[in-house]
């Protein structure tokens, strides 16, 4: 109705929402939200926390996605867990102390969503987390605690999946917290997809769709030492004799990957931008990653993908979606690539994974209420 229709949108003009991102992977996870809530009259504070931070690598990201310039950089630096804590936290809370928003959204699992979900939750501020609910069952991951506690701490737990949703339910949130939203990262990619193709990035490296296999390894329990790297690039080594593989060698892993690779069926190129990187993931006949991201990503795009890891918080990739999880094991890594290559999966994509997670989060945000009215994240059901 009209009338209503012009009651929210003066509601929705009179919130201040800060939206934090830490990390290249957070601003593709927030641009939908911010997009979405701006549409609807909300004012915008975009904070970047300066986790991790390359210049010449964010500019391209930043451009790929038209992403608007941060209103707050905080220049937090790398560091220890305590420290990036810490040095964000001091950073953070006067920036929410000037500007008294209404709510903060944090997303995914980095530091900084920790680190900003405490500053938001101790100065009494609503807080919604994005990607609410994802479980990898892996203690020793620090991105699994920083699910845990920010999930705690939230106001709005804006899941993306079913699966995330029996999780928070399991752990004993109540219903009025919980939302099946969808998935934000896939918003960011179908909103650009038709960008990505017509790149010409696979035409600049001399690749023909379906004609290669890409890789993506960055966790640090995979690259950051010989001994755990060695195994995974044999593994690769022995696809790569059926399939040539792209590898762009993320910063932390460059150097050991020249050391390791002693075949040229294995091409390593820089890091790639996020709309050269959507190219090489829709083009390639199989992806290789031990990225939770490029396993959602090939998901949507229905392109078989290979986890390189023994467990994964996006379950729903592997039940209702093109992943399959390999562990660790050289061997089976081997023969499950060479199964996926002789018979591919079929393609499969979850329900609400439609482009518009953005906009219900947005509503959920913009109809839910104050600080002042709403139950808040340890009050009982009335």
């Amino acid at each position: 109705m009209p009338g209503q229709a012009a009651e929210r949108a003066r509601t929705a003009a009179a919130l201040r929402i800060i939206c934090v991102a830490g990390a290249r992977p957070n601003y593709m996870k927030i641009k939908p939200v911010m997009d979405a809530l701006e549409a609807r009259g909300a004012e915008v504070v975009l904070v970047h926390t300066g986790q991790h931070y390359d210049e010449a690598m964010n500019d391209v990201f930043f451009r790929d996605l038209g992403i608007r310039t941060p209103d707050r950089y905080l220049g937090a630096g790398s560091g220890s867990q305590a420290e990036q804590t810490a040095r964000i936290m001091l950073a953070f809370e006067p920036v929410v102390g000037e500007l008294a928003p209404d709510a903060v959204v944090v997303v995914g699992d980095v530091t900084s969503t920790v680190a900003c979900g405490l500053v938001a939750a101790k100065a009494g501020t609503l807080l919604a987390h994005v990607e609410a609910g994802l479980r990898s069952r892996d203690w020793s991951m620090p991105e699994e605690v920083n699910r845990v506690v920010v999930d705690r701490l939230s106001d709005y737990l804006l899941a993306p999946s079913p699966d995330a949703v029996d999780n928070l339910r399991a752990e004993g949130y109540r219903e009025d917290q919980v939302h099946l939203v969808g998935n934000v990262m896939i918003d960011t990619l179908f909103a650009n997809r038709e960008r990505a193709l017509a790149s010409g990035a696979l035409e600049q490296l001399g690749l023909t769709p379906g004609g290669y296999g890409l890789v993506t390894l960055h966790r640090p329990a995979n690259v950051d030492s010989p001994e755990a790297l060695a195994p995974l690039v044999g593994a690769l080594m022995k696809v790569a004799e059926e399939l040539p593989l792209i590898l762009p060698a993320h910063p932390r892993a460059a150097t050991a990957l020249r050391e390791l690779v002693t075949t040229d069926r294995i091409r390593l190129i820089p890091p790639a931008g996020y709309l050269d990187f959507v190219a090489l993931q829709a083009g390639a006949r199989i992806v290789l990653t031990d990225s939770g991201g490029v396993q959602e990503e090939t998901t949507a795009l229905g392109v078989p993908c290979v986890t390189l890891r023994d467990n994964t918080e996006r379950p729903i990739t592997v039940s209702e979606g093109t992943n399959i999880l390999a562990g660790l094991d050289p061997t089976r890594i081997v023969e499950i690539a060479q199964r996926v290559l002789a018979d591919p999966p079929a393609a499969r994509r979850p329900e609400l994974w439609d482009g518009h997670a953005g906009d219900r989060i947005a509503e959920v945000l913009l109809s839910g209420g104050s600080a002042a009215t709403r139950l808040r994240p340890t009050d009982l059901a009335r």
